[in-house]
């Protein structure tokens, strides 16, 4: 085996996992891009460390394959916690190769990184000259594994020296195949009596590639079929309600707590996904099947730990000879048809700007067919997955949902824009607020992305809090943005843009997809923040209710 650096085993190891590296050169991480070069890992730079981390986990979200952002020790590291932070309870798999302190001890300037990073949940190895391969495939297998993101430390005086020949094994294979064993037949038997079975999918099924096998079992059962936002269309065909919680219609929320028994395979049954204890009747029964350890909400009467694939094809096999319900679904089709969809909008509103909901409509007839949807935090964040049409769970990359932050899109949707095959167009939904926040990432973008559009919700506010605390006569004066012309930027910055005033205005838009999409569309469409998304008034009203039980 060839004499390396460590930071060359680190690379060597690394390149047998994954193909896209992420980041911002410092003369923490110097040594380790160099070799990465060395081992044809495709580099993309961004602009802020914290897009390293968002971009190599966007990247394993749109395509399923492991990436890494790198940062420099110190002030850059701490730059990328928000985005760590994510993907730590985004449960992502995501490896982030930083520098540290030397070997010999902390010096004046150092920040003890690795209790850092356990205070966000996350492992870190630190890798040593003798053994910096094998620590290095320690880590991958662990995020991998645990599904998870990992900090892999290189102490700054070891980075650039030789490190010895390491015997390493071939990588195990990742594989989880246990099947929930006896207990599935107390499942098989619940879904047999069934007369108005449900099976509700989250990202979990979709991870572990279930979606064949679910399907098929909804078809056997005549089952009605659902998914949470990150499982979006995973299920789609006979008897799918389309997306549960929030961002789902009042109709298909109405078909959903008439289910007498409820399957949900790896979804952790948000208050967001059961409405705040709305979406499923009284008297169903809730089986939930999960690689977690225990349920995940006290709703479930039925917990089995296990691989939801390997647990569906066990299913299979159990129901084998079990007739389909007649007339579920039938039911639901004629509901569905008759029951009102979402609001389409106003064609004017009160002040002139465009409503949301008319220009996501619009937007949905515009965007290319094929096209994978970056998601920012914010009062939008629901018109995508209500309006657009999403074509699988992997086309939709919602960012921030899990710590609740803002500010990732940018960076996300470079990730993303690396991961898009097949002639994909990369689409991103952010707010003017969280756009702000990112937008040295618009160079970025711009760089990376074959095609790609950008849609900003651009309501010169931060509208969640102006329909939360604003319309509780709290002072606005700090939820408001002075309204910044984005398309001015980027049309700086190397991208073609507009202004979107009017629906008319996306002709622009229109005519540069005609002309091929080709580089990067930013639209700035002005929006008008009188329209409150149906999701945060849903949660307003729980968030008042529990706090009237309290005060009660």
């Amino acid at each position: 085996m060839t004499t390396l650096t460590v930071s060359g085993r680190v690379a060597q190891v690394l390149s047998s996992h994954v193909s896209d590296v992420f980041g911002v050169m410092g003369n923490g991480n110097v040594y380790f891009l160099d070799a990465a070069e060395q081992q044809g890992l495709r580099f993309t730079p961004v602009r802020h460390e914290g897009a390293a981390i968002a971009a190599a986990d966007a990247y394993y979200r749109a395509s399923g394959r492991l990436a890494v952002g790198t940062t420099t020790y110190g002030p850059g590291y701490t730059n990328a916690l928000t985005a760590l932070a994510e993907a730590v309870q985004a449960q992502i798999p995501v490896v982030l190769v930083t520098g540290d302190a030397p070997s010999s001890g902390a010096r004046p300037q150092d920040v003890d990184q690795v209790a850092i990073a356990a205070g966000l949940g996350a492992a870190t190895f630190t890798v040593t000259r003798d053994a910096a391969g094998a620590i290095t495939r320690q880590a991958v297998e662990f995020a991998l594994t645990r599904r998870t993101a990992v900090v892999l430390a290189v102490p700054y005086d070891l980075a650039a020296l030789e490190t010895g020949d390491e015997d390493l094994p071939e990588p195990s294979a990742l594989t989880v195949t246990d099947d929930g064993g006896t207990e599935l037949g107390q499942v098989a038997r619940l879904l047999a009596w069934a007369r108005r079975p449900l099976i509700l999918a989250g990202r979990g099924a979709h991870l572990a590639g279930a979606g064949p096998e679910l399907r098929e079992l909804a078809d056997r059962l005549g089952a009605l079929a659902a998914g949470t936002a990150l499982a979006l269309n995973l299920l789609k065909g006979e008897g799918y309600l389309g997306v549960a919680g929030g961002f789902g219609t009042d109709t298909a929320a109405g078909l959903m707590g008439e289910a007498d028994v409820v399957l949900v395979a790896g979804a952790s049954l948000s208050p967001f996904t059961l409405r705040f204890g709305h979406l499923l009747g009284p008297d169903s029964t809730v089986i939930q099947i999960d690689t977690a350890l225990q349920p995940t909400n006290p709703r479930v009467d039925l917990f089995v730990q296990a691989d939801v694939k390997a647990a569906a094809s066990r299913l299979l096999t159990l129901l084998d000879r079990e007739a389909a319900v007649a007339g579920w679904r039938a039911e639901a089709s004629q509901r569905l048809a008759a029951g009102p969809g979402h609001d389409v909008g106003l064609e004017v509103t009160e002040d002139g700007r465009l409503d949301p909901r008319a220009l996501a409509t619009a937007l949905d007839a515009v965007l290319p067919e094929r096209r994978t949807v970056v998601q920012d935090g914010g009062h939008f964040i629901g018109w995508a997955p209500m309006y657009w049409n999403i074509p699988r769970p992997q086309d939709l990359v919602m960012v921030g949902t899990a710590f609740q932050s803002i500010g990732l899109g940018l960076a996300s949707a470079v990730g993303a824009a690396r991961a898009v095959e097949d002639g994909r167009t990369l689409v991103l939904a952010s707010g003017d607020g969280g756009f702000l926040m990112g937008l040295a990432d618009l160079e970025s973008l711009i760089g990376a992305a074959r095609s790609a559009i950008v849609v900003i919700y651009n309501d010169a506010a931060y509208g969640a809090e102006i329909h939360q605390y604003g319309s509780q006569g709290l002072t606005e004066k700090p939820m408001l943005i002075p309204e910044v012309d984005f398309s001015g930027v980027a049309r700086a910055l190397g991208a073609e843009s507009a202004i979107i005033r009017s629906l008319s205005d996306l002709a622009a838009l229109t005519n540069w997809i005609d002309a091929g999409a080709k580089g990067t569309f930013v639209a700035d469409c002005r929006i008008t923040s009188s329209v409150r998304a149906p999701w945060l008034s849903e949660w307003m009203q729980a968030s008042t209710a529990a706090k009237a039980a309290v005060a009660g």
